[in-house]
């Protein structure tokens, strides 16, 4: 869908001034303590990863099975992170499809966490 990271910045900027006078943030905090605005990035443990896909289908944006059979996040360009613990954003468009991934996991290896304090909020860490 988006070629660039710079893609995916501007549309969850465009989605906060669409919110009004009042950011995405002001208006929906979470359960968890976490504002929908915060910015949130996900990682995939490939130690426990189980290669089911499950992830890949609801937010291929986001992660693609390799060669190796393992789940890995791509970046705003499309590039797979093949490093381990590697990081990419989770766009705000997209947070309900990675959220789910989290949640149907059966390897619990995807860990979606705030960028500011590295707090997991979504996967088997999440508080």
């Amino acid at each position: 869908m988006f070629n660039t990271r710079q893609g995916w910045l501007q549309l969850v900027h465009t989605a906060q001034e669409t919110a009004g006078d009042m950011t995405v943030q002001e208006e929906a905090p979470t359960a968890d303590g976490a504002q929908v605005g915060d910015p949130l990035e996900v990682w995939i443990d490939q130690d426990l990863c189980t290669g089911d896909g499950i992830c890949a289908q609801y937010a291929p944006e986001v992660f693609e099975l390799d060669i190796d059979g393992l789940a890995y996040v791509k970046s705003g360009d499309d590039e797979l992170l093949q490093s381990p613990g590697a990081t990419t954003p989770v766009p705000l468009t997209l947070l309900n499809d990675v959220v789910d991934s989290a949640k149907e996991c059966p390897g619990d290896c995807i860990h979606v966490r705030r960028v500011s304090d590295r707090v997991e909020v979504y996967g088997p860490d999440a508080e």
